[in-house]
């Protein structure tokens, strides 16, 4: 099998823990992404990987110039599934590999993190995407979708026959690492030590990267607006408009109680740390923090897109909407001043993430994999009846 994404931080982000498990049961798994050949953690999970120069701007040409070598790898390693991710890549490959899936039977599976048409996206946008999505569903043994949004978008433009289309609730959350027994108080401590923080600081936390999407600003500004001076915002992860928050924090005068933390890997620290996730983003697929803060029984302020306002339906967190600075200052009031509420909205996430439990979601993975394995047998044994007749 290989996998194939836009770039390397999203094989990092969602698919080391599938190719792991699959490659435990005897798998050869493969993955294809730019930035992979100089990305070391990849390199260790998968057993070959492939480096791409394509971008995550789909109008480039050079992301078109990766046909010849897609198909000359395809037919060369005999893979028998392809699973895209992400938007650039997944149109790509699966317009490259078409005369591979025809000819050689392999089956492509494509799992939409969010389709890049929804609601709250403008007329041009959702039209290019939505044309871009239809055009390559032909190419598509298997679509996988992660929230009913996107079902429900999928079946209305027949992106492709329903007994070709899946549902699952995201890529999988570790609930043993995402616990809030699995983090020490000694971890929080040194974690407090570190930003400098009593324990009594309350800390809202945004896990995200600093792309215009997630509304880094938004989140700054609604921040600047409470009225508790010892409250702290904690930013982890990284991005290209990292360096203009830090400027924007230090312009509304609040750069003293915001912390930047860069990539962290100590997510589960942050977030037992935390009164409350906050993720103001204006396009989600099924939000990986969310859930991995729902797991972690922490409150979550969102904004009210698809995937978000799914997982907080039951009362797991507030939602407010998209660029409304006052209902996000008062979101982040409410969870710091009323403890009790805080805590009951955790406990109600908790509950639910057992729907986003990693061996669920290992489990759907099999059975579509068993499923798209069996297809390709029965079109060989088709072909092979065929080759005999003649």
């Amino acid at each position: 099998m290989l996998f194939v994404t836009t770039i390397a931080a999203t094989l990092r982000a969602f698919l080391l823990p599938i190719a792991q498990h699959f490659r435990e049961k005897g798998w050869r798994v493969d993955a294809m992404a730019n930035g992979v050949a100089s990305d070391a953690i990849s390199q260790a999970v998968f057993n070959r990987v492939w480096n791409t120069q394509w971008s995550r701007n789909p109008i480039l040409a050079s992301n078109m110039m990766m046909t010849r070598d897609l198909r000359r790898i395809a037919i060369q390693e005999d893979y028998d599934i392809v699973h895209v991710h992400t938007p650039v890549a997944a149109f790509v490959t699966r317009f490259a590999l078409e005369p591979v899936r025809q000819k050689n039977n392999l089956q492509v599976i494509y799992t939409a993190h969010g389709f890049h048409f929804h609601p709250v996206g403008g007329i041009v946008r959702n039209t290019l995407f939505g044309f871009l999505e239809q055009r390559a569903a032909n190419w598509t043994d298997f679509l996988v979708v992660m929230n009913r949004e996107d079902l429900k978008a999928a079946e209305q433009k027949h992106l492709v026959e329903s007994d070709r289309l899946r549902f699952m609730p995201g890529i999988g959350v570790d609930r043993s690492r995402y616990s809030s027994s699995s983090v020490s108080e000694v971890e929080v401590q040194g974690l407090r030590e570190e930003l400098n923080l009593s324990v009594n600081t309350p800390v809202l936390l945004m896990v995200a990267e600093f792309t215009k999407r997630k509304h880094h600003a938004d989140a700054l500004r609604a921040f600047q607006r409470l009225a508790d001076p010892k409250a702290r915002l904690v930013c982890a992860g990284g991005g290209p408009l990292l360096e203009s928050m830090r400027r924007l924090a230090t312009g509304l005068g609040i750069g003293d109680r915001v912390h930047f933390l860069g990539i962290r890997h100590d997510v589960p620290v942050l977030m037992k740390a935390a009164r409350a996730l906050v993720l103001p983003s204006s396009q989600e697929g099924l939000p990986r923090c969310v859930m991995e803060a729902l797991t972690m029984g922490i409150p979550v302020i969102g904004s009210r897109i698809r995937g978000t306002a799914e997982l907080l339906e039951r009362n797991a967190g507030l939602l407010v909407d998209v660029g409304a600075i006052d209902q996000l200052a008062d979101a982040m009031r409410i969870v710091i001043e009323d403890g009790a509420a805080a805590m009951a909205m955790g406990q109600n996430g908790r509950i639910q993430s057992k729907a986003y439990d990693l061996r669920g979601i290992l489990h759907m993975h099999e059975a579509l994999y068993e499923e798209a394995l069996e297809l390709r047998r029965a079109r060989n044994s088709k072909g092979s009846q065929r080759l005999i007749s003649a």
